[in-house]
């Protein structure tokens, strides 16, 4: 079974985790391979590439509207972005090769139609739509008419545009084949821009399973996002920020992973769904609540009243909300201080 298929919204297990390798292979297909081992040996139940090639991303072009303005890459062009950021066609088979070899799932973000026809020669096992190509009708389309599970991002979307983007979706696929993932589009995001309550208005809004894509730094959104529901978690992975890279600086390192994946589970344990099921500790503790015992020696037939009749702690007598049901009662037998009440004790 794929790892796709065990975060339906009925599953009882802790959000998948999946690590982004992106733009982090900074250029080596060892150094890919490698953080393909590192995430997987840090708890990482999938990694994600992304597939595209800068020529299909952009032009090379050296007009003001290809110059990026802002934000951590101000000052370069789209192309030389992404002709640095992608990652070659032909790492790919070896790519997918290794992870099967060392037993992780992979696949991949494909950024136009061209990506997805060269990805299905792969059988992956879903496919990821990005933010920035969620309003691509066509790739939606054409990325749903393959039948495999897509995990689409939401970032900067309005509620129209994700209901068109699913719109193109439901008729391909089932809900739980779809994951729509909160995601704010700034790299790295601020935890007070997070907005983690969307992910209730996802789910609620278009009845599907919710995923959190994060950008920001530290625990704490995916820790909240996993209080409230999430089925997955994707985190930009990194060997160590200090190698030079396009995505390193707002990625998280492998210790960083493994304490993810632990506060993850740990949480997840914490809010799993057992409505009114006691743990084993408190029905141990139960005892030490007030019930009733008689505080003075009594022979049968002698009346009770608030003299004799003690709310108090232990709880093996009869609980103290039948306090006013036993006063008033005559005994059928002798009982001794110390004795908890029982109803067999009453004529």
């Amino acid at each position: 079974m794929s790892q796709i298929q065990r975060i339906s919204r009925n599953s009882d297990t802790p959000p998948l985790l999946i690590a982004e390798i992106s733009a982090n292979h900074g250029g080596s297909l060892e150094l890919m391979k490698e953080q393909i081992s590192a995430a997987a040996e840090s708890g990482a139940d999938m990694v994600k590439i992304q597939t595209y090639t800068a020529e299909t991303m952009t032009l090379d072009c050296d007009r003001q509207d290809f110059q990026i303005t802002h934000g951590k890459w101000k000052g370069r062009s789209l192309f030389a972005l992404y002709k640095s950021a992608e990652t070659p066609r032909e790492w790919h088979q070896e790519i997918f090769d290794y992870a099967e070899r060392i037993g992780i799932e992979i696949f991949s973000t494909p950024f136009d139609e061209t990506a997805v026809d060269f990805l299905e020669q792969f059988d992956l096992p879903a496919y990821k739509i990005a933010s920035f190509e969620m309003t691509d009708t066509e790739l939606v389309k054409y990325v749903a008419q393959k039948k495999k599970p897509v995990l689409m991002s939401t970032g900067m979307a309005t509620e129209r545009e994700v209901s068109s983007s699913l719109s193109l979706l439901r008729p391909h696929l089932s809900n739980d084949e779809i994951l729509l993932f909160h995601c704010i589009s700034e790299y790295p995001a601020t935890l007070s821009d997070s907005n983690l309550s969307m992910i209730q208005v996802l789910r609620d809004t278009f009845d599907v399973n919710v995923g959190l894509s994060d950008h920001t730094e530290g625990q704490a959104a995916a820790i909240v996002a996993t209080a409230l529901g999430v089925r997955a978690i994707e985190k930009h992975f990194t060997l160590s920020r200090a190698i030079s890279s396009e995505d390193g600086s707002f990625s998280i390192e492998p210790k960083e992973f493994r304490a993810l994946k632990q506060s993850v589970t740990e949480t997840y344990s914490a809010v799993t769904s057992r409505p009114w099921v006691r743990s084993g500790g408190e029905q141990l503790n139960m005892q030490f609540r007030r019930s009733l015992y008689y505080g003075d020696d009594l022979i049968a037939g002698q009346i009770t009243d608030a003299t004799n009749i003690r709310k108090i702690r232990p709880g093996f007598g009869l609980p103290a909300s039948a306090y006013r049901d036993v006063l008033g009662k005559k005994l059928s037998r002798d009982v001794s201080r110390g004795d908890p009440v029982r109803l067999v004790d009453f004529e």
